[in-house]
């Protein structure tokens, strides 16, 4: 899992103003565009430019479907921590939709979660403030395996061979 540091410089930009399709963007790479800023540009935006989007959680992922190949980052967002609608877009990315691309976790993100959010899909994650570092890496090891398939092993754990 890859920790983003917001108080270090940042390798995605993101782009002030309003959210509406009147803001005029420029295409550099690593910007970091809102779905609405996206869908404003997408049919310009060049080939192979790092882009990434920042998706809210309560968005259908799949209206990405067809940009996917396109964006390099998704950040999905978790206005609050209860609020999990985020996982499922991570999930439905990477095992729907095959997104090989980075997936990153932004808002109001725990150490607890780092377990659930490394099954199913996530890549990355910008801490919330406040939060240790080192405590979410060690929850990361909490559990070696798990019964049910996940996206990095879609199989079931009686399904993998060997000793269970």
């Amino acid at each position: 899992m890859k920790f983003i540091n917001p108080q270090q410089p940042l390798p995605w930009h993101a782009v002030g103003g309003d959210d509406g399709p009147c803001v005029t963007i420029t295409p550099k790479p690593h910007l970091l565009l809102s779905l609405t800023q996206w869908h404003a540009v997408r049919k310009q935006w060049p080939a192979g430019m790092p882009v990434g989007v920042k998706v809210p959680n309560d968005t259908d992922i799949e209206t990405l479907a067809e940009d996917l190949p396109r964006i390099a980052l998704v950040a999905l967002q978790f206005p609050k921590w209860v609020d999990g609608r985020a996982y499922s877009q991570a999930h439905l990315l990477r095992v729907r939709l095959r997104y090989a691309g980075e997936v990153c976790a932004v808002g109001e993100v725990l150490a607890d979660m780092l377990p659930l959010l490394a099954r199913t899909g996530f890549d990355a994650v910008m801490l919330k403030p406040g939060q240790d570092r080192a405590v979410a890496e060690r929850a990361l090891g909490f559990f070696p395996a798990h019964y049910q398939g996940d996206t990095s092993e879609p199989k079931p754990l009686f399904a993998r061979g060997g000793s269970v």
